[in-house]
């Protein structure tokens, strides 16, 4: 992709307003939350206190929207927490140049370092970056700087008092989740219906179960409707694949492939009736139609072989889910032994250790979070050098709009960039509007400001572009209180905004962290889960007395990981300006198909897994040694542009078709495993070899931000 149809899709991506599904009462309860706040804060008659704890309840409000399993008042504390630490840190820092730069470069350094940790984590950090550039403008003295700093905690104690206070929805993040997954399975089957090898998006599946991951004491508390749909789901997904399978499954043509057709339909319905009232906390209400298709007919088109058995599991487990959401929703439940140990939310202080190898498996010099850190904080300083030395009051704004907008990748960064500008024009033309028509008093200024917070607040989702208005709009009614001139807010508001945008996106292109060079190491690391997952499935057929399930289990939810890191990695790849190298994005898309694929016809055969009294099947021992073999040097292919050759493991096939005259589950899920494998070789194959020379040269083009 060029620079010009980058910036152009980056644009279009920014100013998009999007249709969403709008939470008026939770934003009427944050923007309560920042009311209170100010309210006191003027009621004792200082505006600049109001002022500063406005931020607290503000930024801590908003943190609480972002997409998180935890508790909302963990949330809004820690992020109060941390914004009143940064903000007592940078009055001290504040009267010296040279000290308040060095504490900024640092500061802003961690937080971006912080998006290793996760998404919620990276905007805390660039909120505590954003409150110490604004609240440390505010004259006061060491004593003072402590009360702005417990004022700003008290603003996000408040949130966090609110939502204990007035729940809205409880446990509706995770009611959300599992019904998203239990619809999309429920799509997934009436795909099924007209294409029997769809493709399933896994990641309803995976929210799903992190939605699931609860303490000790939110166990006791869970409403039964969440407890036991979750695992049904993760088990209907492979039966529906199964059945619908035309090699493992029903044939293509005839009365066979009605039925399965019907049954499809069938349960689609029923995941349907079943996600509506896990979403809602009501019965489940089923059609009469659904319930007579998944009778047993007594005539017409029955299923054969395994088929058969898809279709009886399939209708076991849609019993099992209507009946276990029927039960009654306020019940609760002792927590057994077995969900003390499974899916167990970890602590605050558990956590400190993941936390620490996440950041330091990022920090290498080719790690895109170690990047974005490193630019974020020269940015930071940059730009509020240039603020000071500009003659323009508020010269911190062009760091904060720098900050605000940065993320680790290119798209978001220019997209976010060019919409934050656009939202501030709007925002500080309509503000400055009615400042300047109105003359409003403070507590005018400070009604304006909260209306402005509870839009921001209802209307997060819908796009940056808006929030940038609503934000704008709200600093300049709240600089209003403290007797800010509207003139110079809004004049220095769009100078230093743009300034800070165009700081923010000449650092991707001076110092870029590209996605496209990482595409094969990606694309290798998701071929070697989906081969573990593989050999964990058929290693169950070559010795059944020595079932592992949980290592089935584990090496599934590997995959998913990798798929999921492929897919981000692929979707960054596809909005940077740089050519591929090694790796084109046609060929990504074929490569993701062919392990698409292969996880698929594995997940079928786990379907179909022998019990522990089978005689054990020397063709899936064979195959299984000879596909461990043959993965190790696959991945090593894929990663450094070699040929991919499954020669020997299609002689092993071969040798054990000839010799197995049953053709089983296994020996034809293994030959599906081969086609998929001869795929993602075919796709890798159209790829233009390059020396070391070329490749070297063409990364140095790259980190020149052509």
């Amino acid at each position: 992709m060029t620079w010009s149809r980058a910036l152009k899709e980056a644009a279009r991506s920014g100013l998009t307003i999007e249709r969403t599904k709008l939470t008026p009462l939770i934003a009427l309860r944050g923007t309560a939350g920042v009311a209170l706040v100010i309210g006191l804060c003027l009621w004792r008659g200082d505006p600049s206190l109001a002022v500063s704890s406005a931020f607290g309840a503000f930024s801590s409000g908003i943190v609480t929207f972002q997409r998180s399993m935890r508790p909302r008042p963990v949330l809004a504390l820690a992020v109060a927490g941390a914004l009143a630490v940064s903000t007592f840190l940078g009055y001290l820092a504040a009267a010296h140049l040279v000290a308040f730069v060095l504490l900024l470069a640092g500061w802003t350094f961690l937080a971006g370092m912080a998006w290793a940790i996760g998404p919620v984590a990276g905007l805390v950090g660039t909120q505590t970056v954003a409150i110490m550039l604004v609240t440390v403008t505010l004259p006061t003295s060491v004593l003072g700087a402590l009360e702005h700093a417990a004022l700003i905690f008290f603003g996000g104690l408040v949130q966090a008092t609110l939502i204990v206070v007035l729940p809205v929805r409880p446990w509706g993040t995770q009611r959300d989740a599992l019904a998203d997954a239990l619809a999309d399975e429920a799509d997934y089957a009436r795909r099924l219906r007209h294409d029997p090898v769809a493709p399933f998006d896994p990641a309803p599946l995976m929210d799903a179960r992190l939605a699931s991951a609860v303490t000790p004491r939110q166990a006791r508390r869970r409403p039964v409707q969440l407890h036991g749909p979750r695992g049904l789901a993760e088990r209907v997904r492979p039966v529906l694949a199964s059945l619908a399978d035309p090699v493992v499954g029903a044939p293509l043509e005839g009365p066979e492939r009605d039925r399965a057709r019907d049954l499809l339909g069938a349960a689609a319905t029923v995941l349907d009736a079943v996600a509506h009232a896990v979403r809602h906390a009501r019965p489940v209400r089923l059609p009469p139609e659904a319930m007579a298709t998944l009778e047993v007919p007594a005539t017409g088109p029955m299923l054969h072989g395994a088929a058969r058995r898809s279709a009886y599991r399939l209708i076991s487990l849609l019993a099992d889910a209507v009946e276990l959401t029927d039960e009654p929703v306020q019940a609760t439940r002792p927590t057994t032994e077995a969900e003390r140990g499974h899916l167990l939310r970890p602590s605050v202080p558990r956590l400190v250790p993941g936390a620490l190898r996440s950041l330091h498996r990022e920090a290498r010099w080719s790690s895109h979070i170690l990047r974005h850190a490193l630019r974020v904080a020269a940015v930071a300083d940059a730009g509020y050098l240039l603020g000071t030395v500009l003659p323009f009051g508020h010269g911190y704004w062009a760091p904060l709009a720098s900050v605000v907008v940065m993320r680790p990748d290119f798209a978001q960064t220019y997209s976010r960039g060019i919409a934050r500008f656009i939202g501030t024009l709007v925002g500080v033309t309509v503000a400055g509007a009615l400042m300047a028509l109105a003359h409003p008093d403070r507590y005018v200024s400070a009604g304006l400001a909260v209306v402005c917070v509870g839009l921001m607040y209802l209307l997060m989702r819908t796009g940056f572009s808006v929030t940038s208005a609503c934000v704008a709009a709200y600093v300049v009614f709240l600089l209003g209180i403290a007797g800010a001139g509207w003139e110079q807010t809004v004049q220095e508001r769009l100078v230093l905004t743009l300034l800070g945008g165009l700081l923010a996106m000449l650092s991707y292109a001076l110092f870029p962290a590209w996605e496209t060079p990482k595409l094969r190491d990606g694309l290798a690391a998701w071929l070697a889960a989906n081969g573990q997952y593989a050999l964990a499935v058929f290693d169950l057929y070559a010795q059944p007395a020595e079932r592992r399930p949980r290592q089935v289990r584990d090496a599934l939810l590997d995959s998913r990981a990798a798929r999921a890191a492929w897919e981000e990695s692929e979707a960054r790849a596809e909005k940077e300006p740089v050519r591929h190298r090694g790796l084109s994005l046609a060929s990504a898309n074929a490569a993701s198909a062919a392990l698409a694929t292969m996880g698929r016809v594995t997940m079928i055969l786990e379907v179909h897994l022998p019990e522990r009294d089978a005689a054990a099947s020397p063709g899936a021992t064979a195959f299984a040694f000879e596909l461990r073999a043959s993965l190790e040097e696959a991945t090593r292919a894929v990663r450094e542009r070699g040929e991919l050759n499954w020669s020997d493991l299609r002689a092993v096939w071969e040798r054990w078709d000839a010799e197995d005259e049953s053709r089983g589950v296994a020996l034809r899920v293994a030959d599906l495993q081969l086609d998929a494998l001869d795929d993602l070789a075919e796709a890798l194959s159209r790829e233009p070899r390059t020396d070391l020379g070329e490749d070297e040269g063409a990364e140095a083009e790259g980190d020149g931000g052509r």
